[in-house]
């Protein structure tokens, strides 16, 4: 079999990757789905890159892949920090939270298709009332417990 057709199918795999996960990024609003198309992505970019390094005959794409593989491991550390922070503070995972993460004194971009309410009020852990508070024993807090 030629190098030719081999290239050929690398780079078709790797562009009809690539395009799916640009259809996925546009398409959804869901944050998990847009990451996963991200990496959908860089895999089809390392598809592609590997294919052209096995035709020219060398291991240069080979070892690039191999650095795409890696920042993909960090963006996808990041990434998942900022998903946790933006589900943390709106409760759901929709793009439009990060409305909420903005400066304040950066204007908002309105999506019209959005609810009007995009944020949720904080709501901090109170302890429940577990009964009467005992008296205190003045005497008892004057002694020290031990010298």
């Amino acid at each position: 079999m030629t190098p030719a057709p081999l290239v050929l199918d690398g780079l078709v795999v790797g562009a009809i990757l690539f395009a799916l996960g640009l259809v996925g990024i546009l398409a959804r609003r869901n944050l998990i789905v847009m990451f996963l198309c991200a990496e959908l992505m860089l895999q089809g970019i390392s598809v592609s890159l590997v294919s052209w390094s096995r035709h020219h005959g060398d291991w240069g794409g080979h070892v690039l892949v191999i650095f795409v593989l890696a920042v993909a491991a960090c963006e996808a550390a990041v990434a998942l920090v900022f998903v946790l922070q933006a589900f943390a503070r709106t409760g759901r995972l929709d793009s439009a939270a990060w409305q909420s993460l903005r400066e304040s004194n950066l204007p908002r971009t309105i999506d019209h298709e959005l609810p009007a309410i995009d944020t949720m009020p904080l709501r901090f852990p109170k302890l429940a009332p577990a009964g009467v508070e005992p008296p205190v024993d003045q005497d008892a807090l004057l002694e020290r417990e031990h010298v």
